[in-house]
């Protein structure tokens, strides 16, 4: 059989150039939501939503990216009360990653490719306990970083081991870019996925058309993911890719896990408003989700 035809046949698809409008919603009919990445602390969490109300911007999740592991109990609390009271998701991220074990490899620009993953039993035991820790604290969204971790914790969760009220999120930095791997990391318990930052719009066309579960698509990138800016590209892409998380503020960080101050938060909601003017501007009838949606991961404490 033809490949491509083999492709169709489980459901990935090449389509057209130009894509065609996808039909996908979040459970409230909705195409698109806000992610603000990279809030590191509760100080930087309130200064963020403060400067999103005076815009009169709406977000839908903040995501934590240095890691669990670097946040005492009453920080996560902290942080989960701010975002319950605003009804909002909050997403941690799996503290234990090559980058912060003793892996000398994946500080070289050849061992860089291992990404944020896991090497080794104990670390993936590390990991399990990150999450369970987490979740604990009435956390209801974690980062993954790792496919096996994600696997792990697919099955602690049909388990009963972990609530079917946690969400995973897949990370791009676990380097996925194409249907077949959208598809994989659904089946194994991804409720959200972050395809590589660079992805043109038929390219997100070609997943969403794969799978049912959110993208969470880049606006901006710090400079060390290349700095690139997609403010005009919104509402384009929310035509061919919803249901989506517009992640909006990275510009404002040097790098990954970059540590927001209160003033950068506030430059990061400011981020929000010019993708939201750019979506009012071009495209809008496009529908934006209410918070405290059925289907969002707010913490329960």
């Amino acid at each position: 059989m033809d490949t491509k035809d083999f492709l169709s046949k489980i459901g990935i698809d090449e389509g057209i150039h130009e894509p065609s409008e996808s039909d996908k919603r979040f459970p409230d009919g909705a195409q698109y939501r806000f992610e603000v990445p990279g809030i590191q602390s509760p100080g930087a969490m309130t200064s963020l939503l403060d400067a999103a109300d005076s815009y009169g911007v709406r977000i839908h999740r903040v995501t934590q990216t240095k890691g669990i592991m670097l946040l005492t109990d009453s920080e996560i609390e902290e942080m989960a009360e701010i975002a319950k009271d605003a009804k909002i998701e909050l997403f941690l991220s799996v503290g234990p990653r090559a980058t912060y074990d003793t892996s000398a490899s994946a500080n070289t620009s050849e061992g860089a490719r291992i990404g944020y993953r896991l090497r080794g039993y104990h670390n993936l035991v590390y990991a399990v306990e990150d999450v369970k820790r987490a979740a604990s604290l009435g956390v209801r969204g974690i980062v993954v970083y790792d496919e096996g971790l994600l696997w792990v914790l697919g099955k602690m969760r049909e388990a009963g081991e972990l609530s079917e009220k946690v969400h995973f999120k897949v990370s791009a930095h676990c380097g996925h870019g194409n249907p077949a791997s959208a598809k994989l990391l659904q089946e194994i318990g991804a409720d959200s996925f972050n395809p590589v930052r660079d992805l043109q719009i038929p390219m997100m066309a070609a997943i969403r058309r794969a799978i049912d579960i959110s993208l969470d698509l880049h606006m901006e990138n710090p400079k060390s993911s290349g700095g690139f800016i997609r403010h005009y590209e919104a509402p384009e892409i929310i035509r061919a890719a919803s249901p989506v998380y517009l992640k909006t503020g990275g510009a404002v960080a040097a790098h990954h896990s970059w540590d927001t101050n209160q003033k950068q938060a506030g430059e990061r909601a400011r981020q929000v408003l010019l993708v939201q003017s750019m979506i009012n501007r071009y495209y809008p009838d496009a529908e934006i989700s209410k918070r405290d949606t059925e289907d969002m991961s707010i913490p329960e404490i």
